[in-house]
């Protein structure tokens, strides 16, 4: 009898052990251990096993599960105390000494009006993000795309202000990327959609994984380094040459922009989708008018007790997006962690000028 128990066991573990390894997915309570039992997380899980299961009538091809996520506030910190490519622009046009003393004065003029946004509480001009998107085509304008890689890569290594335990380039917040790791498990293909510079958004998902070819941001012109002004069409690069960031905006790339930008360059309109703010509501509406069945969320910075965030504003914001049709996470109810246990917030500071 004992015999049998025993070959029983090993028997019915080896078949659950199999059918494991069979599907290659872990069960889905293990993705989530930062996030608390909430609606949102569980209408994505709903969604997801729905579209997933070859039995559904709602059942989405591989190759048509595309997951969208906006970038900043979304699954990394935008409130230290500003967006990354702001405090980015800052700091290259008035406190590195390489460059702050040849900025153009528009230039100059962008980077002061962030600087006394953050320090000061100064309201920042009407449509400052086009303002920002083309002084930052100036003040990166001459770099190789391998001088500015490590030009973000360089700032991003700093402590984040606002924060201990914690540099700019590890301001990710963990829930989010679990929820990558959930949707890459099950067919999903992660895109990044954001208004920020395309070449600082790829520096800073590299280390997790996401391929160049899938982040969609802000772009300037490039050039290969001796062509100068001659069209493109007229002039072959050698193989010695670098390609050269221009100062000659392309495209912001928010609102409707990024449904474009999405059309040109996945082609397929996305089935869930990913933001945080009024930026990303067209991204949304493009996703949910998919004939496969569809999702939008919307993240909310509710926490003002781990994250430097306006409470008041995020909660009517979330009345706004859930008004919307749009599930909406709530940081400080949703999130067990936001950064990681070992970060705490703390005041921001500045350096006397």
């Amino acid at each position: 009898m004992k015999k049998f128990s025993f070959l029983f066991v090993v028997l019915f573990i080896g078949m659950f052990v199999g059918c494991n390894k069979e599907n290659d997915i872990a069960p889905v309570n293990e993705y989530f251990a930062s996030w608390n039992s909430c609606p949102a997380l569980t209408a994505l899980q709903a969604y997801v096993e729905d579209v997933t299961d070859p039995s559904s009538r709602n059942y989405i091809p591989v190759d048509d599960r595309i997951a969208t996520f906006d970038m900043d506030g979304t699954f990394v910190g935008e409130l230290y105390p500003t967006y990354f490519e702001y405090n980015l622009l800052e700091y290259r046009v008035l406190d590195d000494t390489t460059y702050r003393n040849t900025a153009p004065d528009d230039v100059r003029l962008a980077a002061q009006q962030i600087r006394d946004f953050v320090r000061n509480g100064t309201p920042l001009p009407n449509h400052f993000d086009m303002i920002h998107a083309r002084a930052a085509a100036k003040a990166y304008a001459g770099m190789t795309l391998a001088e500015f890689d490590t030009y973000v890569k360089n700032y991003a290594a700093f402590p984040a202000n606002g924060f201990t335990g914690m540099t700019y380039g590890e301001s990710f917040y963990k829930p989010m990327l679990e929820v990558f790791d959930y949707l890459k498990d099950h067919g999903f293909t992660v895109y990044v959609v954001s208004g920020s510079d395309r070449f600082i958004c790829r520096a800073l998902v590299q280390p997790l994984g996401i391929r160049p070819n899938r982040v969609i941001g802000m772009d300037v012109k490039l050039r290969s380094r001796s062509q100068d002004t001659v069209a493109g069409v007229n002039y072959t690069m050698s193989q010695a040459e670098d390609l050269i960031r221009t100062d000659e905006l392309i495209i912001k790339n928010l609102k409707t922009n990024k449904v474009l930008q999405i059309a040109q360059e996945i082609g397929k309109k996305p089935v869930l989708s990913f933001g945080n703010s009024g930026g990303d509501v067209a991204m949304h509406n493009y996703c949910l008018s998919n004939e496969y069945k569809s999702a939008a969320f919307m993240l909310i910075a509710d926490d003002d007790a781990r994250d430097h965030a306006n409470r008041e504003k995020a909660l009517a914001l979330g009345e706004q997006w859930r008004n919307a049709n749009f599930y909406v996470i709530s940081m400080r109810d949703d999130f067990k962690t936001i950064y990681g246990y070992n970060v705490t917030k703390v005041p921001f500071t500045f350096p006397t000028e």
